[in-house]
């Protein structure tokens, strides 16, 4: 399901316009991406938490040069859903869908 999916299945569920929704959905991304910036996880109770993981630093190699490269450690964002998702997920009776890496790129 692309954004364009969920903002129509919002509209029709809820009667809202199309442009309003994607307005408070863009808002919405905008402010998790300021918060992780600013090091502040955000929690959506009964969804899950937006929250910042720690890579150690570690040793790589550029494999064309055959140099080690140092790198050094940092965060990353992660999502961490919540219990009842988590739960809601395991009990249910779907197909595992796969996509191929062409329907990634089209997307």
């Amino acid at each position: 399901m692309r954004k364009a999916d969920v903002v129509s299945s919002i509209a029709e569920k809820t009667g809202i316009p199309k442009v309003d929704i994607l307005v408070a959905l863009e808002a919405f991304f905008k402010e998790v991406k300021t918060s992780l910036i600013e090091g502040e996880p955000v929690y959506v109770r009964g969804f899950g938490s937006f929250i910042l993981k720690k890579r150690a630093a570690k040793i790589g190699r550029n494999i064309k040069k055959n140099v080690a490269v140092e790198i050094p450690e940092h965060f990353i964002p992660a999502f961490k859903p919540a219990k009842e998702f988590v739960q809601a997920v395991k009990e249910s009776k779907h197909e595992l869908v796969e996509h191929s890496e062409a329907d990634l790129i089209e997307q």
